[in-house]
């Protein structure tokens, strides 16, 4: 696997609705901005065709979601999901247990969510700023910010233990 340092603090979630705004979203990120590539509703030939396109032009890191196993055969820089591996991985969570599994699992980063109520996951309750705060100060991993996230948003996490943040819908 390819392997850029240092770990990005910004990041793009690729995300079926984006659809072909998709390539302009990688456009509009800044150097070493890193990608985790979804899209689990395509099938695996045009998800791996998709993959290796946004590869080509991701400016960093590209974490494939899913196995780490799939993700060391496609090239990606390591894997985002639950459950281990090699490379480069991140984790999905969302409470204090999660954070844990995580750690015990071998993440190197979190992707913690919903800090803001976001289009993704509609109605899904947030955790607000103080909830995040004392989830991202009680791990030693780097966290990043995912829900309903955007600049302004992000560099005011920072201060609240962020180690950076992530969107869908913010690099649009």
């Amino acid at each position: 696997m390819r392997t850029r340092q240092p770990l990005p603090r910004l990041w793009l979630m690729t995300d079926e609705r984006q659809g072909e705004g998709l390539f302009a979203a990688i456009e509009r990120l800044p150097d070493d901005a890193g990608i985790v590539f979804r899209h689990h509703g395509l099938g695996e030939v045009a998800r791996r065709d998709l993959f290796d396109r946004v590869r080509a032009a991701a400016p960093g890191a590209v974490l494939l979601a899913g196995p780490a196993e799939q993700a060391r055969a496609w090239g990606a820089d390591g894997s985002h999901g639950r459950g281990p591996g090699q490379g480069l991985r991140s984790a999905p969570v969302h409470d204090w247990a999660e954070i844990r599994a995580a750690e015990r699992a071998g993440a190197d980063l979190l992707f913690l969510s919903p800090v803001y109520a976001t289009s993704s996951h509609a109605g899904a309750r947030t955790l607000g700023l103080a909830h995040f705060a004392w989830l991202a100060r009680r791990t030693p991993l780097p966290v990043i910010a995912l829900g309903g996230m955007n600049p302004t948003r992000g560099r005011r996490l920072a201060s609240f233990g962020a180690y950076g943040w992530a969107g869908i819908d913010a690099w649009g």
